[in-house]
Protein backbone atom coordinates (compact mmCIF):
# COMPACT_ATOMS: atom_id res chain seq x y z
CA UNK A 1 0.00 0.00 0.00
CA UNK A 2 1.42 3.50 -1.16
CA UNK A 3 0.78 6.30 1.29
CA UNK A 4 1.08 10.07 0.87
CA UNK A 5 2.63 12.85 2.95
CA UNK A 6 -0.21 14.26 3.42
CA UNK A 7 -0.97 11.36 5.61
CA UNK A 8 -0.27 12.78 8.60
CA UNK A 9 -1.15 12.04 12.42
CA UNK A 10 -4.01 14.67 13.89
CA UNK A 11 -3.52 16.46 10.75
CA UNK A 12 0.39 17.81 11.80
CA UNK A 13 2.53 14.56 12.74
CA UNK A 14 4.69 12.20 10.76
CA UNK A 15 7.38 9.87 12.18
CA UNK A 16 10.65 9.66 9.96
CA UNK A 17 12.32 6.02 10.64
CA UNK A 18 15.11 3.66 8.62
CA UNK A 19 13.86 0.93 6.43
CA UNK A 20 16.62 -1.72 5.87
CA UNK A 21 14.59 -2.64 2.92
CA UNK A 22 10.85 -2.53 0.91
CA UNK A 23 9.37 -5.70 3.01
CA UNK A 24 11.07 -3.49 6.23
CA UNK A 25 9.64 -0.24 5.18
CA UNK A 26 6.54 -1.63 4.44
CA UNK A 27 6.03 -2.89 7.80
CA UNK A 28 6.67 0.05 9.66
CA UNK A 29 4.35 1.90 7.74
CA UNK A 30 1.80 -0.31 8.62
CA UNK A 31 2.66 -0.33 12.14
CA UNK A 32 2.52 3.47 12.04
CA UNK A 33 -0.47 3.88 10.46
CA UNK A 34 0.13 5.15 7.72
CA UNK A 35 2.16 8.50 9.04
CA UNK A 36 5.87 7.29 8.47
CA UNK A 37 8.23 8.73 5.94
CA UNK A 38 10.51 5.86 5.59
CA UNK A 39 14.09 6.42 5.09
CA UNK A 40 17.88 5.97 4.84
CA UNK A 41 21.20 7.35 5.67
CA UNK A 42 24.05 8.35 3.37
CA UNK A 43 27.08 6.78 5.30
CA UNK A 44 25.79 3.32 5.27
CA UNK A 45 26.33 2.89 1.21
CA UNK A 46 29.75 2.70 -0.08
CA UNK A 47 28.87 5.15 -3.09
CA UNK A 48 26.13 7.64 -3.67
CA UNK A 49 24.85 4.77 -6.83
CA UNK A 50 24.72 1.88 -4.32
CA UNK A 51 22.12 4.62 -1.79
CA UNK A 52 19.95 5.32 -4.97
CA UNK A 53 19.48 2.02 -5.55
CA UNK A 54 18.17 1.31 -2.33
CA UNK A 55 15.67 4.59 -2.20
CA UNK A 56 14.27 3.12 -5.52
CA UNK A 57 13.38 -0.25 -4.09
CA UNK A 58 11.45 1.76 -1.18
CA UNK A 59 9.86 3.74 -3.31
CA UNK A 60 8.21 0.44 -4.82
CA UNK A 61 6.35 0.33 -1.56
CA UNK A 62 6.07 4.43 -0.76
CA UNK A 63 5.98 7.78 -2.49
CA UNK A 64 8.62 9.51 -0.06
CA UNK A 65 12.25 8.67 1.09
CA UNK A 66 14.11 10.55 3.28
CA UNK A 67 17.74 11.00 2.78
CA UNK A 68 19.90 11.55 5.93
CA UNK A 69 23.36 12.66 6.28
CA UNK A 70 24.17 10.18 9.04
CA UNK A 71 27.41 10.38 11.03
CA UNK A 72 25.09 11.84 13.43
CA UNK A 73 23.64 14.80 11.11
CA UNK A 74 27.69 15.54 9.72
CA UNK A 75 27.48 18.41 7.44
CA UNK A 76 30.52 16.76 5.67
CA UNK A 77 27.98 14.26 3.77
CA UNK A 78 26.06 17.33 2.42
CA UNK A 79 27.22 16.31 -1.44
CA UNK A 80 27.16 12.78 -0.94
CA UNK A 81 22.97 12.92 0.30
CA UNK A 82 22.40 15.40 -3.39
CA UNK A 83 24.04 12.98 -4.99
CA UNK A 84 21.44 10.30 -3.96
CA UNK A 85 18.50 12.13 -4.48
CA UNK A 86 19.78 13.41 -7.99
CA UNK A 87 19.53 10.04 -8.75
CA UNK A 88 16.94 8.53 -6.85
CA UNK A 89 13.78 11.37 -6.48
CA UNK A 90 13.64 10.34 -2.73
CA UNK A 91 11.13 13.62 -2.55
CA UNK A 92 12.79 14.39 1.57
CA UNK A 93 16.16 15.08 1.78
CA UNK A 94 18.92 16.28 4.78
CA UNK A 95 20.82 18.78 4.31
CA UNK A 96 22.94 21.12 6.89
CA UNK A 97 21.66 24.38 6.73
CA UNK A 98 24.68 26.07 5.03
CA UNK A 99 24.08 24.02 1.91
CA UNK A 100 20.07 23.52 1.85
CA UNK A 101 19.52 26.46 0.02
CA UNK A 102 21.98 25.74 -2.56
CA UNK A 103 20.54 22.16 -2.80
CA UNK A 104 17.31 23.11 -3.01
CA UNK A 105 17.79 25.49 -6.14
CA UNK A 106 20.09 23.23 -7.75
CA UNK A 107 17.54 20.11 -7.72
CA UNK A 108 14.87 22.36 -8.73
CA UNK A 109 16.85 22.98 -11.84
CA UNK A 110 17.66 19.30 -12.33
CA UNK A 111 15.49 16.51 -13.52
CA UNK A 112 14.24 15.84 -10.01
CA UNK A 113 12.35 19.19 -8.73
CA UNK A 114 10.10 19.55 -5.83
CA UNK A 115 12.28 17.89 -3.50
CA UNK A 116 11.31 18.58 -0.02
CA UNK A 117 14.61 19.60 1.38
CA UNK A 118 15.47 20.69 5.53
CA UNK A 119 17.97 22.37 6.88
CA UNK A 120 20.05 21.31 10.18
CA UNK A 121 21.10 23.07 12.83
CA UNK A 122 21.81 22.68 16.56
CA UNK A 123 19.74 23.24 19.87
CA UNK A 124 21.98 25.56 22.35
CA UNK A 125 19.68 24.93 25.97
CA UNK A 126 18.71 28.28 25.43
CA UNK A 127 15.13 29.11 24.26
CA UNK A 128 15.55 31.54 21.47
CA UNK A 129 18.64 30.31 20.26
CA UNK A 130 20.03 27.98 17.82
CA UNK A 131 23.33 26.81 16.32
CA UNK A 132 24.39 26.80 12.65
CA UNK A 133 26.44 23.58 12.47
CA UNK A 134 29.32 26.12 11.52
CA UNK A 135 29.16 26.88 15.44
CA UNK A 136 27.55 29.72 14.81
CA UNK A 137 24.81 30.79 17.52
CA UNK A 138 21.68 33.20 16.38
CA UNK A 139 18.61 34.31 17.65
CA UNK A 140 15.95 31.87 16.64
CA UNK A 141 13.58 34.58 15.41
CA UNK A 142 16.63 35.91 12.89
CA UNK A 143 17.32 32.63 11.99
CA UNK A 144 14.20 32.15 10.94
CA UNK A 145 13.72 35.24 9.09
CA UNK A 146 16.54 34.48 7.17
CA UNK A 147 15.19 30.79 6.36
CA UNK A 148 12.11 32.25 5.48
CA UNK A 149 14.07 34.33 2.87
CA UNK A 150 16.40 31.94 1.30
CA UNK A 151 13.25 29.47 0.27
CA UNK A 152 14.10 26.63 3.61
CA UNK A 153 10.79 24.35 3.91
CA UNK A 154 11.22 22.90 7.08
CA UNK A 155 14.22 23.07 9.93
CA UNK A 156 15.71 20.22 11.42
CA UNK A 157 17.15 20.37 14.74
CA UNK A 158 19.20 17.85 16.66
CA UNK A 159 20.22 16.39 18.84
CA UNK A 160 17.48 17.16 20.82
CA UNK A 161 18.01 14.72 23.76
CA UNK A 162 13.97 13.13 23.63
CA UNK A 163 12.36 15.82 25.48
CA UNK A 164 15.20 17.48 26.92
CA UNK A 165 14.84 20.85 24.59
CA UNK A 166 11.41 20.95 24.75
CA UNK A 167 11.04 24.32 25.57
CA UNK A 168 13.43 25.05 22.54
CA UNK A 169 11.16 22.94 20.49
CA UNK A 170 8.16 24.63 21.32
CA UNK A 171 9.66 28.19 20.54
CA UNK A 172 11.06 27.51 17.17
CA UNK A 173 7.95 25.42 16.14
CA UNK A 174 5.74 28.36 17.02
CA UNK A 175 8.12 30.86 15.56
CA UNK A 176 8.95 28.63 12.25
CA UNK A 177 4.64 28.22 11.72
CA UNK A 178 4.27 32.08 12.25
CA UNK A 179 6.98 32.90 9.45
CA UNK A 180 5.53 30.40 6.82
CA UNK A 181 8.22 27.58 7.47
CA UNK A 182 6.56 23.91 6.23
CA UNK A 183 7.85 21.98 9.11
CA UNK A 184 10.16 21.16 12.06
CA UNK A 185 11.84 17.64 12.13
CA UNK A 186 13.26 17.28 15.82
CA UNK A 187 16.14 13.76 16.06
CA UNK A 188 17.69 12.16 18.67
CA UNK A 189 16.67 10.13 21.52
CA UNK A 190 13.17 10.34 20.59
CA UNK A 191 11.44 7.43 21.58
CA UNK A 192 8.18 5.59 23.43
CA UNK A 193 9.11 7.17 26.36
CA UNK A 194 9.08 11.03 25.67
CA UNK A 195 7.20 11.21 22.54
CA UNK A 196 4.31 12.05 23.81
CA UNK A 197 5.59 14.67 25.68
CA UNK A 198 6.94 16.49 22.10
CA UNK A 199 3.88 15.96 20.23
CA UNK A 200 1.18 17.29 23.10
CA UNK A 201 4.16 20.39 23.12
CA UNK A 202 3.42 21.47 19.75
CA UNK A 203 -0.08 19.73 18.97
CA UNK A 204 -1.85 23.19 18.73
CA UNK A 205 0.85 25.36 17.22
CA UNK A 206 0.08 25.98 12.92
CA UNK A 207 2.58 24.26 11.42
CA UNK A 208 2.13 21.94 8.04
CA UNK A 209 4.03 19.22 9.29
CA UNK A 210 5.63 18.39 12.79
CA UNK A 211 8.24 15.23 11.98
CA UNK A 212 10.33 13.26 14.71
CA UNK A 213 13.56 11.38 13.49
CA UNK A 214 13.33 8.14 15.84
CA UNK A 215 16.50 5.86 14.85
CA UNK A 216 18.22 4.45 17.64
CA UNK A 217 15.32 3.23 19.78
CA UNK A 218 13.47 1.42 17.17
CA UNK A 219 16.48 -0.47 15.46
CA UNK A 220 17.31 -3.98 16.05
CA UNK A 221 21.18 -4.40 16.01
CA UNK A 222 21.15 -7.32 14.39
CA UNK A 223 19.46 -7.07 11.55
CA UNK A 224 19.44 -3.29 11.04
CA UNK A 225 15.97 -3.14 10.93
CA UNK A 226 13.38 -1.03 12.79
CA UNK A 227 11.01 -3.51 14.59
CA UNK A 228 7.35 -2.79 13.41
CA UNK A 229 6.44 -3.58 17.34
CA UNK A 230 8.54 -0.36 18.52
CA UNK A 231 6.68 1.50 15.49
CA UNK A 232 3.49 0.70 16.97
CA UNK A 233 4.18 1.06 20.50
CA UNK A 234 5.27 4.63 19.56
CA UNK A 235 1.80 4.98 17.91
CA UNK A 236 -0.17 3.64 20.49
CA UNK A 237 1.06 6.55 23.00
CA UNK A 238 0.17 9.31 20.66
CA UNK A 239 -3.39 7.65 19.63
CA UNK A 240 -6.53 8.35 21.78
Amino acid sequence: MNYRMQRKLYDKFLFNYLAKDAGNAAEIMEAGGGYVVPGIVSDKFSTPDKAALKVQELKTVTEMVSVGLGGGGDAANWKRVLDISLASNPGHLNQPFETASYTKGFLDGSDVPNQLVNALVKPTGQVGRIQLTSGQVMNAEEFLDLAAALGIESIKIMPVNGDEHIDELIHLTRLAGAKGIRGIEPAGGINASNIRNLVEGVKNIDIEFFMPHIFGATIDKQTGKTIPTKVREILDELED
